[in-house]
């Protein structure tokens, strides 16, 4: 399992400290892309476990990476934080098609009791 690298942001107290907070976000960035990842293997798959585990590291990740604010991002994080956002708005149109398409089977087999008979047909 990954371990999710944190930010404190009090801590502002030495000549590496920029450069700890920059690995630091590059590193959280490069674990959402590996979770994302994973997330769309889940999805693929049609593995509850793993997308609900997935679910919980994203939303880990993004506690995170919330105080990190865009001008905290050089030009490596942007193209990391560009390829998440892409990951997850991939994910995101997966899901929603996985949804349209439970939906629609759930309501073939709901209106297929009305196959051979009026809806408003009662039976005695």
């Amino acid at each position: 399992m990954m371990s999710v690298l944190t930010h404190d942001a009090g801590t502002a107290d030495g000549p590496d400290s920029d450069s700890k907070t920059g690995s630091d976000l590059t590193g959280n960035l490069r674990q959402m892309i590996a979770v994302l990842e994973r997330e769309r293997q889940a999805l693929a798959t049609l593995n509850a476990d793993e997308l609900f585990e997935a679910s919980d590291r994203k939303q880990a990740l993004c506690n995170t990476l919330r105080p990190f604010g865009a001008d905290a991002l050089d030009l490596q994080s942007r193209e990391l934080a560009k390829t998440a956002q892409a990951l997850n708005d991939i994910n995101r149109r997966v899901r929603n098609l996985l949804a349209a398409n439970v939906s629609a089977r759930l309501e073939a087999l709901g209106s297929s009791q009305h196959t051979y008979s009026s809806p408003n047909t009662v039976f005695p």
